[in-house]
């Protein structure tokens, strides 16, 4: 991986992410960690500072009108050579909900950070991603090549719903399942793998305290996972791990 963009880098899997890529062996040239408000992420505002090859890009996901700014910056830090990886990890989640609980509000806010923002980031930059697939037409189809990586979960999954609730979660994780199909469709010809990624149960502060897995834990297994990707990946919904989940 050349270069990567995550997005909610200022806490749980984004951080996460940023924290373990920087330490591989051979780490990313370019690293860019997005977040809503950097004066909060003191953690990564460390990082950034000790690694020159994370640059922290401050943007509002829920302002889509703003990604031309993100495309801008990564197009001038990139030189010609295209973003490689695009992990689409921001996300909310409201508390469970039965169906006499759901209110309208909810559904939208989940929907447009959820499911709306990463489709429309994941449009902003197919253009970079186009470029480093053709840059790296030597490699395998992959993340040394050109991927994106929607964090799902497991509660997006309609097969493995068996307790009923979390609306406004399932729902936008079901939409965003279905997105990541119809890209690894779409870019297929372009050599861009797309895949949906359930991170695990993570104690984060959506996960909450009793999740049985920590970040710091996770992270490098899938890390591990995402550099193994090929082709035969194109279009699944996988777990951390690299278990197929049920859609």
């Amino acid at each position: 991986m050349k270069s990567v963009l995550i997005t909610g880098c200022n806490r749980g899997i984004g951080l996460g992410l940023v924290k373990h890529l920087v330490a591989l062996q051979s780490p990313p040239k370019n690293i860019f960690a997005t977040c809503r408000n950097p004066n909060q992420a003191q953690e990564l505002k460390q990082i950034a500072e000790n690694n020159q090859n994370v640059h922290i890009i401050q943007i509002d996901l829920r302002n889509t009108g703003d990604y031309d700014e993100i495309f801008n910056y990564v197009k001038e830090k990139v030189s010609g050579e295209g973003l490689n990886v695009l992990i689409n990890s921001a996300g909310i989640s409201s508390k469970f909900t039965r169906i006499g609980m759901v209110k309208q509000t909810d559904l939208e806010d989940h929907f447009l950070i959820n499911t709306i923002a990463p489709i429309m980031l994941t449009q902003k930059l197919v253009p970079l991603l186009k470029e480093a697939s053709a840059k790296n037409s030597d490699k395998p189809v992959g993340t040394s090549r050109a991927a994106i990586i929607n964090i799902s979960s497991v509660l997006g999954g309609m097969g493995a719903n068996t307790e009923g609730g979390f609306y406004p979660y399932r729902t936008s994780k079901a939409a965003l399942n279905a997105a990541t199909k119809s890209m690894s469709v779409d870019l297929k010809s372009d050599k861009i793998l797309a895949l949906a990624l359930h991170p695990g149960w993570l104690k984060t502060a959506m996960g909450g305290p009793n999740a049985p897995l920590t970040v710091d834990a996770a992270m490098p297994v899938l890390i591990s996972f995402l550099q193994k990707l090929d082709e035969t990946h194109n279009g699944g919904f996988y777990s951390y791990e690299g278990k197929k989940m049920l859609w």
